[in-house]
């Protein structure tokens, strides 16, 4: 692989102009194609096979008045105050309102809050029914708009005036304030790294073009398949965020290399099969990862995956192609000052560097102590890691969104009139069983029964089936979605025992629980085999079993770590509001798996880049403590300056307004920072200094077996140092 690397950076120089201008094409034709077709998301995150989904299916085809039936909108108002909705001025500005929401395309009929009987206690807060003519996942957001632009009516009367619904109300915005934020951090972070203003604008130039080629394909395919919106938040974050280290890597080996006298030419082409045969194998690590989302076989953590791991791939193959071929062109502008004064940034970037002394004394004190910092590194992630035994799964509903947004009024309104558990409606579908089974005649006694359950607040509807084999309930809980209390009384409904019936459970409320229980039961195999796989790539890639090993248990420590502090902040309420959380509440259902797939690719990037530095000082030195201090001296800067990098981009998107953005940022960001900053900083070469040679053990039988990957580009570097004592030239590949 690194000699392959070797020619393809020697054939990007040579073809540098058709690269940059193919890549911009491809760009260009990409995005016309968007522009034709826009967006067209779904974010429809069920699971077949659930309980809550299997109950919807089967309510589409035996009862299809009732599983097909039209969306409906709430229209939820709040009298001003010293006021009630029923006041004949409240109910004239009601009930214009609403004759002319029964003119818009759609819909089929308006039941005001007079008909329906829902005013709260003291009558201020109720809500008026749209029915349309199609279910909620066929609503365009243009009839949602046609609907907001008539509130009006309502709200110059001093009635606040909201929506709510299981249909989507919002569209898909694109926030990149905070983003770009993030990406100006990582500038700052890449000029101090190369002193220089060009080299720290390409790392993010070429990331951006991967970035935009990959997510411009998503959209794209989109319409060919079901995707929804939260991969493209993915996708940005990891392929920004490794796209840029992936250039960095690249560049900075290239300028050692020219530091050591070779041309552009070969200093570019070492730079590809050295640096970039361990972008390679670290993009690699990273992709299966994501792949491995598909394991638990849910749909869309699926497709999160297979999008991110595109835009991952595509950043290895930019790092590998346009990298070279923008570092060829810039020429001499991007050389290292060897022979010329270094310029003003470079002298400031040498004030605040993340190598030479800061780094020489850091590998010092760990030679020293490597024991101290050893289990230093453990004890604090161990203790970090402690809230994650008691963690609880969720999904975020509207009250997770600021307040003053739309989503969090209406949420708000609705509970304020009718408690908690309205945003937890359940839905109960009784089935007659097999033979004589038979519901209609029992229907007064189920719910009389059902009402004597715990945590049971009202029943608010129930539709029966002509048949009489089959009624649909609807009931609200005393507790909110997310609440334990609410998990036990959708388990207690299913497992109810009714002669000549059997009972389902569905709606949103028990489709999100159930997600999150398939989520949990999922996770110890998911992980099982990704860090299995993981293990054995390591192997061959790093011949030693205990190096692995070592990086294997340092992530499941920096894992526990990130978990343990997402759930101290966000489900214990510890800071929330700090990081920017308009609540307290579960952690994001499928975060813990999620977070495995990627922190396990990305911590295992640093591994690569750390490690490789030292079995490379080892292979030619056979001195293990020399080979650690000397991976920490050298590679260390660049680790430490791509860590940074990572928690910057991530931290943008923390600040992002989406809750579920919001968290994944929240979490990828601790767990870069957790684990390229004490697991592979301070536990990996302590535990390193610790083994000695015995860390990189391998035994004979297998390592004649395992192919010799080459990671370090040796054999590049043994014919390059041939090549120099038999002939001055420069060398052709």
């Amino acid at each position: 692989m690194a000699k392959l690397l070797y020619r393809l950076g020697f054939w990007a120089t040579n073809h540098a102009k058709k690269v940059l201008f193919t890549s911009i094409g491809l760009l260009v034709a990409l995005g016309i194609g968007v522009l034709a077709l826009w967006l067209n998301f779904d974010d429809d995150m069920s699971i077949p096979g659930t309980p809550a989904q299997d109950t919807i299916e089967m309510l589409e085809r035996e009862f299809p008045e009732v599983g097909k039936a039209g969306a409906q909108i709430q229209i939820v108002f709040k009298a001003p105050e010293g006021k009630k909705l029923p006041d004949p001025d409240m109910q004239d500005s009601i009930n214009g309102l609403l004759k002319e929401v029964s003119k818009l395309q759609g819909v089929n009929a308006v039941y005001p809050p007079s008909m329906l009987k829902n005013y709260n206690k003291d009558q201020t807060i109720g809500f008026a029914m749209a029915i349309y003519d199609r279910p909620s996942k066929e609503i365009s957001f243009d009839q949602v708009n046609e609907l907001r632009d008539v509130l009006y009516l309502t709200e110059n009367a001093g009635i606040q005036t909201e929506l709510s619904s299981d249909a989507e109300l919002y569209p898909i915005e694109i926030h990149m304030t905070t983003e770009i934020l993030g990406i100006g951090v990582a500038f700052l972070i890449l000029f101090f790294t190369f002193g220089s203003l060009i080299l720290a604008g390409m790392p993010i130039l070429t990331a951006g073009i991967g970035l935009v080629i990959g997510l411009l394909g998503i959209i794209l395919a989109s319409h060919a398949t079901t995707i929804s919106f939260v991969c493209i938040s993915l996708s940005s974050m990891l392929g920004l965020a490794v796209g840029i280290d992936y250039g960095l890597f690249i560049i900075s080996r290239f300028r050692q290399e020219c530091a050591k006298g070779y041309s552009i030419k070969q200093a570019i082409a070492i730079a590809n099969g050295t640096a970039g045969t361990a972008v390679f194998f670290a993009g690699i690590t990273v992709i299966i990862a994501l792949i491995g989302l598909s394991i638990p076989q849910i749909p869309f953590l699926s497709m999160m995956g297979y999008t991110a791991a595109l835009t991952v791939f595509l950043a290895v193959i930019v790092a590998v192609v346009l990298v070279p071929a923008i570092l060829y062109l810039l020429g001499d502008k991007v050389l290292p000052p060897v022979t010329r004064n270094r310029t003003w940034g470079e002298k400031l970037a040498d004030s605040v560097k993340f190598s030479g002394k800061i780094l020489s004394g850091w590998a010092t004190a760990l030679g020293k102590m490597p024991l101290v910092f050893a289990l230093a590194g453990t004890v604090i992630l161990g203790a970090i890691a402690i809230p994650f035994s008691h963690m609880e799964l969720g999904l975020p509903d509207d009250s997770f969104y600021e307040k003053g947004t739309d989503q969090r009024e209406a949420y708000d309104l609705l509970k304020d009139a009718y408690g908690e558990g309205y945003h937890a409606s359940l839905v109960i579908v009784a089935k007659a069983t097999e033979g004589n089974g038979e519901v209609l005649s029992k229907l007064e006694s189920l719910q009389a029964d059902i009402m004597k359950m715990e945590n049971v607040a009202a029943i608010t509807n129930v539709i029966p089936k002509e048949t009489g084999d089959m009624a649909v309930i609807t009931l609200n809980p005393k507790t909110g979605p997310n609440d334990h209390e609410t998990k036990e009384l959708v388990h207690a409904l299913r497992n109810a025992s009714y002669e000549g019936m059997d009972l389902h459970v569905t709606g949103t409320t028990a489709m999100n629980i159930d997600i999150s229980e398939k989520l949990a039961d999922a996770l110890p195999v998911f992980a099982a085999l990704i860090i299995g796989l993981a293990f054995v790539i390591f192997v061959i890639v790093f011949r030693s079993l205990l190096v692995p090993l070592k990086a294997v248990l340092g992530f499941v420590l920096s894992l526990g770590a990130t978990l343990g502090f997402v759930t101290w902040v966000i489900q214990d309420g510890n800071l929330y509001e700090t990081f920017g959380f308009a609540t307290s509440g579960p952690v994001l259902n499928f975060l813990p798996i999620l977070t495995i797939g990627i922190l396990f690719g990305l911590a295992m990037d640093y591994e690569v880049f750390l490690v490789s530095r030292m079995r490379e000082e080892f292979t030619h030195s056979g001195d293990a403590r020399k080979a650690v201090l000397s991976g920490i001296r050298d590679s260390g800067g660049v680790v430490t300056a791509a860590g940074l990098i990572m928690i910057a981009v991530f931290t943008g998107f923390m600040m992002a307004p989406d809750p579920m953005t919001k968290v994944i940022g929240m979490a990828l960001a601790f767990g870069v920072l957790f684990d390229a900053f004490i697991v592979r900083m301070m536990i990996v070469p302590a535990v390193m200094l610790l083994m000695g040679k015995a860390a990189w053990y391998m035994p004979k039988w297998l390592n004649r077996i395992l192919p010799n990957i080459d990671i370090e580009g040796e054999s590049i570097m043994k014919e390059l140092e041939i090549t120099r004592q038999t002939n001055t030239g420069e060398h052709v590949a």
